[in-house]
């Protein structure tokens, strides 16, 4: 094994040992946290400095993308006019390995004047940030990953688990859905799969190739292939889905008998096929079509008759993948 990932396989046990060490001391601390960040009626602010500002940032995201309103305030510039951000509504959370950190101590006169319940996450319960903390949650570790014992490593690592642990237990207070998430994030492919429906990608109206099953095949292979779409939808005396026959059926029927365009479709559709409401996500539908080896959906209204066609390569052009 070479030098390098024997450091590599070292940094990353030193890392996990940290986790595991976070997970044993979590208890009625971090409880305590939650259900502050639950109760608050204004925003989260997370304010640090140097590494431990940008995993406060990391956080900040991950509250404010899954419904818990937050902000990072930079703690060197918050005492140049910045601590004007922080209102009785809110809850301050500052980031501060040593507890030490004089931008961050230099905040808390002012948290405390306001009344704003102050979450500390430090190495150090001792340390003066801990001490003035409504809630002190520990993100302590053994060692850092960095060889000199200089670097943030193992200790960042912890510190944005924990923040993470905090997002989600909000995330479930708040009964946070897809729907809510797709609100928060418009944009990107990410947008695309939690936004675009079966109703902005499907086929309809007079393009839906439709035919009753008591029609000859002769009548179901013009809609076939005048409809250009692979595949006819079959339906009965009230309109509701029967069946659907494709052209790879036709190819394997082609060789199997040759005597088929006068009997009813209903002889050769396949029953009971794959359909999807037209207000699903497209998303839905091409997991559907991934895991039954299809390319293509009926859709169908409540009562189950035809409105639309749905194909993977629809989805795919929309941008959802």
């Amino acid at each position: 094994m070479s030098s390098l990932l024997e450091r590599a396989r070292e940094t990353l046990k030193i890392e996990i040992a940290g986790l595991e060490g976070l997970i044993e001391r979590l208890g009625a601390e971090f409880e305590e946290a939650v259900k502050l960040l639950y109760a608050c009626q204004g925003k989260v602010i997370l304010a640090g400095m140097g590494k431990s500002g940008l995993i406060a940032q990391k956080i900040a995201a991950t509250l404010t993308s899954t419904g818990t309103p937050a902000l990072f305030l930079h703690a060197g510039e918050s005492t140049h006019g910045d601590l004007g951000i922080i209102t009785k509504q809110d809850v301050v959370i500052a980031f501060s390995y040593s507890g030490e950190t004089n931008e961050v101590l230099q905040m808390i006169g002012h948290i405390q004047a306001i009344g704003v319940p102050l979450i500390a996450m430090t190495g150090k319960p001792d340390s003066t940030l801990a001490q003035a903390a409504t809630v002190h949650l520990s993100i302590a570790v053994e060692k850092e990953a960095c060889p000199l014992g200089l670097t943030p490593t193992a200790s960042s690592t912890a510190t944005l688990a924990l923040g993470d642990a905090l997002a989600m237990c909000l995330l479930e207070l708040r009964q946070f859905r897809e729907d809510d998430f797709a609100m928060f994030h418009p944009g990107g492919s990410l947008g695309r799969k939690l936004t675009v429906r079966i109703n902005d990608v499907m086929v309809a109206g007079d393009t839906l190739p439709v035919v009753s099953e008591k029609q000859p095949m002769r009548e179901a292979l013009n809609v076939l292939s005048s409809k250009n779409l692979g595949i006819v939808v079959a339906v009965d005396q009230h309109q509701k889905i029967s069946g659907v026959f494709t052209t790879g059926d036709l190819m394997r029927l082609l060789d199997e008998e040759q005597s088929f365009l006068d009997k009813p479709l209903h002889e050769f559709a396949h029953p009971n096929p794959k359909t999807i409401a037209p207000e699903e996500l497209a998303a839905k539908a091409l997991h559907v079509m991934e895991t039954h080896s299809i390319t293509c959906l009926v859709v169908a209204d409540q009562e189950n008759r035809p409105i639309g066609i749905v194909q993977i390569y629809y989805i795919l052009r929309a941008g959802v993948y």
